[in-house]
């Protein structure tokens, strides 16, 4: 979701999206969430970290609290890790209403806070 919040801002910014254990197939409720915003995320295909560790990045950007402990050393040049935490809705057990609402929820604070970023660190960089 944050991949596609970041493309949304600025189709401009070349953006990556990896996992420590990524699943092998997006979340149908995270592309559900998205497109309610309309933000297409349907043809994003989960990856693993691994494939990026010995690239540059200008930011490499931790958004779940798993993936913050879990994240491998990056050997290629970083020039800023952030952590930018959120709940990983995919966890979350209950009713299919109560999980789609957890799913808005997180969609909803990763919007406003990617958002922020975005306006602060890269929207000027982008002029």
């Amino acid at each position: 979701m944050a991949h596609g919040f970041l493309q949304s801002f600025n189709k401009d910014i070349e953006v990556f999206s990896a996992g420590t254990n990524p699943s092998g197939k997006i979340n149908k409720i995270a592309v559900e969430v998205m497109k309610e915003v309309g933000i297409d995320i349907s043809q994003n295909k989960p990856k693993p970290v691994e494939k990026y560790l010995f690239e540059p990045w200008d930011y490499v950007i931790t958004v779940c609290d798993d993936a913050n402990e879990t994240c491998p050393v990056f050997s290629g040049k970083v020039n800023t890790r952030l952590h930018i935490g959120f709940e990983d809705p995919a966890k979350v057990t209950g009713s299919e209403e109560f999980i789609v609402n957890e799913f808005r929820r997180v969609r909803d604070e990763i919007e406003l806070k990617f958002l922020r970023f975005y306006e602060k660190n890269l929207k000027m960089e982008m002029c």
